[in-house]
């Protein structure tokens, strides 16, 4: 479960297995700035989450992780709707080409692109507080 606070502002911030996710929307939206907003969250959740399945997949064959990176780019419309996300891998100098389809495959993995591309339900309750009596 998450919890989600109102620090102030339009600061939104989440609380997950003890760790405090800040978020913030941009001066140009009302905001000071101070940190990602939320939607920038979910491409890095994309992004990490690729990236760790490139990672372990390295690690599992012992191969050179050193200048392996991943790069996400959104692509939008003309109506700024996000379209497509690419994701490009640069892989290590000397990395085996017999492993490159299969680093492929291991990064299509990402559980986070699973559950875009077969999307949970959304089931949204509204809770009101009961006001305190005084007695």
């Amino acid at each position: 479960m998450l919890e989600v606070t109102f620090p102030g502002g339009v600061s939104v911030d989440a609380i997950v297995h003890g760790h405090r996710i800040r978020t913030d929307q941009p001066v140009a939206g009302g905001g000071a700035g101070a940190a990602p907003a939320p939607f920038d969250l979910f491409l890095a959740s994309i992004a990490t989450c690729g990236g760790f399945y490139a990672l372990r997949f390295c690690q599992e064959r012992k191969l050179s992780t050193e200048g392996l990176s991943l790069r996400l780019t959104p692509e939008r419309d003309a109506e700024r709707r996000l379209t497509t996300i690419r994701l490009d891998v640069t892989l290590p100098a000397g990395f085996p080409d017999k492993y490159r389809d299969a680093l492929m495959r291991a990064v299509d993995h990402c559980a986070v692109k699973r559950a875009m591309v077969d999307p949970p339900a959304f089931d949204l309750r509204v809770h009101q507080r009961e006001l305190a009596t005084v007695g």
